[in-house]
């Protein structure tokens, strides 16, 4: 069973559509995908009206939870608070934001942004985060990711380490573009082992933290 909240389609960089994308994670017996496509402001209500409907088909026809939402990408740090908010009001269920992944040249203070706005569910891949950051997440209930991404996962260890201090949550997320980046059950343990995790905490992270993040989502009854 894989929960997967940050993923990517041909509506950002990904390379196929969100429907083809929710359709072999079905296949593969995803339980849950969030269709997240990199945005800023000038597209958000685009990228995220396409990416509902898609996923309301999907839900409405295959046995998978389709998850409309976004992934605020090299959003200047000052605006992402505005940019989050909007993404919800646009009806994004799930907003992600691109952390300072020491890979590329994500403002500093990127960070820091998300943790404080009350809209951010998820800190993708976010470097070499400060325990402070750390403590900030664990206040917040805001969610650290561990990456299965070549480039973003290099953080994985200190990630969980700052995590295991503060107790800040964290969920593994694969960050697919294409088909084979999509997550089985055997790789999300053993990245979440690569990262130090035990038995215990992979449990953890794989499915309560999913269970616990699915229950704040405005999901339909009929879903």
């Amino acid at each position: 069973m894989v929960y997967d909240f940050h993923t990517h389609s041909s509506l950002s960089d990904g390379t196929l559509s969100p429907m083809e994308l929710i359709r072999r994670a079905q296949v593969r017996e995803y339980k849950a995908i969030a269709v997240t496509d990199h945005a800023g402001i000038g597209y958000l209500e685009r990228v995220i009206k396409e990416v509902a409907e898609d996923c309301a088909l999907a839900r409405a026809h295959w046995d998978i939870l389709a998850i409309p939402g976004v992934e605020l990408t090299h959003v200047p740090a000052r605006a992402i608070a505005d940019a989050a908010r909007r993404a919800k009001e646009l009806g994004a269920w799930l907003v992600v934001v691109h952390g300072e992944s020491i890979v590329e040249p994500v403002e500093k203070g990127t960070n820091i942004a998300a943790l404080q706005c009350p809209f951010v569910d998820i800190l993708a891949h976010p470097g070499l985060i400060t325990i402070e950051e750390a403590e900030l997440a664990a206040t917040a209930g805001v969610f650290l990711e561990i990456s299965a991404r070549k480039g973003h996962s290099l953080t994985n260890g200190h990630i969980f380490q700052m995590a295991r201090l503060t107790g800040a949550k964290l969920l593994l997320n694969s960050d697919a573009h294409d088909e084979t980046d999509l997550l089985t059950p055997h790789l999300a343990c053993q990245t979440a082992r690569g990262a130090g995790l035990s038995e215990e905490e992979i449990n953890e992270i794989l499915i309560n933290n999913p269970h616990t993040l699915l229950r704040r989502l405005p999901i339909p009854a009929q879903d």
